[in-house]
């Protein structure tokens, strides 16, 4: 029996949910989206939650609300979805990179500081995997130099970081809702902060910079005016994706413990194995697992596509995280990137696999993909 790389997990309460939502007549931004927003604030332990169509618009205007412009800079790590790197296109800023830590995959806090100009708006940390970056020593740096600080939040529903959520840790965090994510609403992502200001700039941002949206215009008498206070964006959501929303939220705390349970599980089976390097979760964080990396010895690289071509043939499908940015044409055409300057990058992206991860995911399961990888290792 074939195992997938990823399966989302539906119950029957996302069923309710959705048909709830149809029954009411009220599909596009509304009550639910606002009941979703209250509870993932609560949930990550700050103040403001802003829902919006994907973790990219939440990437984009986090920048815009940071006042980052068009001639700043912004730094953030080649491993990671251009996504993170295309928003700051977007705006016309400057993408700048850090290589990246060989434990975590996250980047490098330690190098930080020597990219950093008086052009530097922004840094984007990536929470690699779901494994949160190194925040106390990135907002400090960020801190002394004046610099916004985004977390791409993408992996993580949820994290933690020295017993705080992610989420609560700086300006501003993005989360994803994508299909394959720890938790989904099919698409859709999240914005979290403690600010006031820029909690309702967003708001504004997210809906062609409107003074009302759309269920306080329609659903209140005499409320049909409005005014647009700012070039704003078409980054809704609809109520369908955040009543899904809300009941993933609701078991969001099972689905993290099944995934610890499953890399628990690989991290049995696979421990014994030459030849490959273990996805690590350091002692003061506490990783979301949305994703199990591992990579083989950087003497094998050589030989990683041959390993995910021998999975799928043995019909485990598998994933690569991720292609690094400055290997994109139209990165590579525009920037120019040298990839001498981040070596770590370079060998990790050479020699890792995802293997599948997902809550439904059984023991059998695992102990198969462990048994096919010792087998193709062997063979070496």
């Amino acid at each position: 029996m074939s195992i997938p790389y990823h399966r989302p997990y539906l119950n029957r309460e996302s069923s309710s949910a959705l048909s709830r939502v149809l029954k009411s007549g009220w599909l596009t931004t509304g009550s639910e989206t606002s009941h979703f927003e209250t509870a993932f604030a609560q949930y990550c332990q700050t103040t403001h939650a802003i829902m919006l169509s994907s973790g990219t618009a939440a990437l984009h205007l986090a920048l815009i609300a940071g006042g980052v412009k068009a001639g700043d800079e912004v730094i953030t790590t080649p491993y990671t979805f251009t996504a993170t790197s295309e928003v700051c296109e977007y705006i016309g800023a400057k993408v700048v990179l850090v290589d990246i830590r060989p434990d975590t995959l996250n980047i490098d806090e330690t190098r930080v500081a020597e990219k950093i100009t008086p052009r530097t708006k922004a840094i984007i940390p990536v929470h690699f995997g779901g494994h949160p970056c190194e925040m106390d020593t990135l907002l400090k740096v960020a801190r002394q130099h004046g610099i916004f600080v985004i977390e791409d939040a993408a992996h993580c529903t949820p994290a933690y970081y020295r017993g705080k959520a992610v989420g609560s840790l700086s300006d501003v965090t993005c989360f994803s809702f994508y299909a394959n994510k720890c938790i989904t609403t099919g698409e859709g992502g999240m914005i979290t902060c403690a600010d006031d200001g820029l909690a309702s700039q967003i708001r504004k941002l997210r809906l062609h910079g409107l003074s009302k949206d759309a269920i306080n215009r329609y659903k209140q008498k005499n409320s049909w005016r409005y005014d647009v206070e700012m070039l704003g964006y078409k980054y809704n959501p609809t109520d369908l994706a955040a009543a899904l929303g809300r009941t993933q939220l609701g078991i969001a705390d099972t689905l993290h413990q099944k995934r610890q349970r499953v890399a628990h599980w690989y991290h049995e089976n696979l421990t014994k194995l030459s030849g490959i390097i273990l996805p690590t979760e350091l002692s003061h964080v506490i990783s979301s697992w949305h994703l199990y990396p591992i990579r083989l010895y950087p003497e094998l690289r050589q030989h990683r596509d041959a390993l995910i071509a021998y999975l799928a043939e043995q019909e485990i499908m598998t994933s690569m995280h991720f292609i690094p940015l400055y290997r994109h044409s139209y990165y590579r055409q525009k920037y120019g990137w040298d990839p001498g300057d981040y070596p770590v990058t370079e060998i990790t992206a050479d020699s890792e696999i995802s293997l599948p991860l997902y809550p439904q995911l059984t023991r059998k399961q695992v102990i198969t993909v462990s048994q096919v990888l010792e087998k193709f290792l062997d063979q070496l």
